[in-house]
């Protein structure tokens, strides 16, 4: 198979298996074939590359079983389940060559709860590829991103570089959870220059963002009320209602007023309470987020949020709690680490622009390990490879431009090699 045929028929199965944050079982297993017939100095699966502590979102037991038990009926590896078992799920590839710098590039591989389009203008539903697991689906490129982290270590690995080069396959990025947890595990703290890399972003094909910018930092959070049930008839008075406080909650949650520092941003995404139209409701429950330009500005959304959950629900005699669910700091991409990547892309068959910094408007827990990298000395730049996609990120009409995918692959290996 030519070489720029693999990662096609690569994203193409892993677009058919879609799998969750922290379920991704028979993705990793699948990745780990691909590693060993490649030939690496060293593979780390599951629990040997992330922090358990420090994963965030992590499903309950039932929804872990239930998808590692998809992944045995769909042909993983025994080997593989077993050491992913509990959702330690990913893995982390290195290639040794002596002496010079350690450039890692990340990857995600985690899949969004979107049911697939069916329609026949649809590719992957024309092409036989559509998803295989009803109501999930490939909905934001990380079957192209694992794709294309496999291209790049078959081409580093085949190359004659001098140094370590580490091709991370990160879970549970989609629920800003799995880059804490590499993070906090120390497998990068070698790390001299990282890339992290995302497909589309609004960039057409054969466009290339050599080091993204604007990440917003997030915390994703649960608002809990609970107050005291009575019949809404005959006793209304004697009832505490919860839904009442959680109503207070997400009208002011919204009022909280902006910061003149930067952009700020909150939702209330998902909203829940009350058990029958005759009874008070006791409990009610807001799942949502905030964000922020920086760091500092998403922690004073956080702390305004904390105090209008708690203020809401006072002034309806209920209580609360506030769980933070997942959060991401915000980061910048290096300009020196930038620039090399620039200077590849200038060269690679298929690019016909190349920008050296554009704004992402959006959250990415690749900032957990930019920020670790820089901390350790080292650079770190996000890497935007454009695709056309018919529907816009997490649509069920979403679809990679697989010629976007050969460009990701000698764009990201071109920069390793020349670093």
């Amino acid at each position: 198979m030519e070489r720029y045929e693999r990662p096609v028929a690569l994203r193409r199965e892993l677009h058919r298996h879609p799998e969750p944050a922290w379920c991704e079982y028979w993705t990793t297993s699948r990745i780990v074939e691909e590693v060993e017939r490649i030939g690496v100095d060293e593979l780390l699966v599951g629990p040997e590359i992330l922090a358990a502590d420090a994963r965030m979102a992590v499903p309950d037991e039932d929804t872990l079983g239930e998808w590692h038990d998809r992944a045995r009926a769909a042909g993983a590896r025994e080997d593989v389940l077993e050491q992913c078992a509990g959702g330690f799920t990913g893995a982390l590839a290195t290639v040794e060559r002596g002496d010079g710098p350690t450039v890692a590039l990340r990857v995600d591989i985690d899949a969004l709860p979107i049911t697939e389009s069916t329609a026949a203008t649809h590719a992957p539903a024309e092409g036989g590829f559509r998803s295989g697991n009803e109501g999930y689906m490939h909905a934001c490129g990380h079957d192209a991103h694992a794709a294309i982290g496999v291209g790049v270590l078959e081409a580093v690995a085949e190359s004659e570089f001098p140094g370590t080069v580490h091709v991370l396959f990160q879970p549970a990025e989609e629920v800003i959870g799995g880059a804490s947890a590499v993070a906090e595990a120390g497998v990068l703290d070698d790390v001299d220059h990282l890339l992290s890399v995302h497909v589309g972003l609004d960039h057409p094909t054969g466009e290339v963002v050599a080091g993204v910018n604007g990440f917003l930092a997030v915390r994703q959070f649960e608002a809990a009320f609970r107050g005291e049930s009575a019949h809404a008839g005959g006793h209304p008075a004697a009832g505490r209602d919860a839904v009442q406080a959680l109503a207070t909650a997400v009208q002011n949650l919204h009022a909280i007023r902006r910061h003149e520092d930067g952009a700020t941003r909150v939702n209330a995404g998902v909203v829940s309470g009350g058990t029958a139209t005759n009874i008070v409701p006791e409990s009610a429950t807001i799942e949502g987020e905030v964000r922020g330009e920086t760091t500092r500005l998403m922690e004073y959304m956080s702390e305004r949020a904390d105090s209008v959950v708690e203020h809401a629900a006072g002034m309806h005699d209920c209580e609360s709690a506030m769980e933070t669910v997942a959060e991401a700091p915000s980061a910048e991409s290096d300009a020196e680490l930038a620039d090399v990547v620039y200077a590849v892309a200038e060269g690679v068959d298929g690019v016909e622009r190349v920008l050296h910094s554009a704004p992402l408007g959006g959250s990415e827990d690749a900032t957990y390990l930019m920020d670790r990298v820089q901390e350790n000395g080292g650079r770190a730049s996000y890497v935007g490879i454009g695709t056309n996609h018919p529907g816009g990120h997490h649509t069920p009409t979403f679809d990679v431009d697989e010629r976007s995918l050969a460009i990701g692959v000698d764009v990201l290996a071109g920069a390793i090699e020349r670093l």
